[in-house]
């Protein structure tokens, strides 16, 4: 990578440059959306799982998802019309978007200066009135609505493709 990964400060300030809405709570580091239900912590909306995916050309894909929805890679892979579809490694993951396991987030296409990565956004979270994601650490949670999450998107250069994950795909 040769940048500097973001920080959660500077992507705050980022999302209040571009007129934003936000609130930010801070809580313990979690991993995972089941270690943050165990957990308790409370905030507000849609929350998400993000996928951090490479296709076998090299492709890299971001997937967003609500908590509770069910991916399955082969399905997805013939929706996007890709062949087959495989977890990134770690390391993959910091020199691309600048974030560690558990911290992994729409909010780091931010660092995506090269625009390697495509992000597949959950149509549920682009029409959320909040949706709320890692502001690129585990122990923060950043609150923004759908729209500006679109907005946010666009000012970085990342427009999402859009797939509604509660209909089945076409076949």
């Amino acid at each position: 990578m040769n940048h500097v990964p973001t920080t959660s400060d500077e992507l705050l300030r980022f999302l209040d440059h571009l007129g934003i809405a936000n609130s930010t709570v801070h809580h313990p580091q979690v991993m995972t959306v089941e270690e943050n239900k165990r957990l308790g912590i409370e905030t507000p909306g849609l929350h998400s799982k993000n996928l951090f995916l490479k296709d076998k050309k090299g492709g890299l894909w971001l997937v967003v998802a609500h908590q509770d929805c069910p991916i399955d890679l082969k399905s997805l892979r013939k929706r996007l019309s890709l062949g087959n579809l495989s977890f990134a490694s770690s390391d993959l993951l910091f020199e691309v978007l600048g974030v560690q396991p558990g911290s992994v987030t729409p909010f780091a296409v931010f660092n995506d200066k090269a625009g390697r990565v495509t992000l597949v956004l959950d149509k549920t979270l682009a029409d959320g009135a909040l949706v709320s994601f890692h502001p690129l650490i585990n122990t923060q949670t950043t609150t923004i609505s759908g729209s500006d999450l679109l907005v946010f998107l666009h000012a970085v250069a990342h427009e999402p493709i859009i797939i509604d994950f509660t209909t089945a795909p076409e076949i």
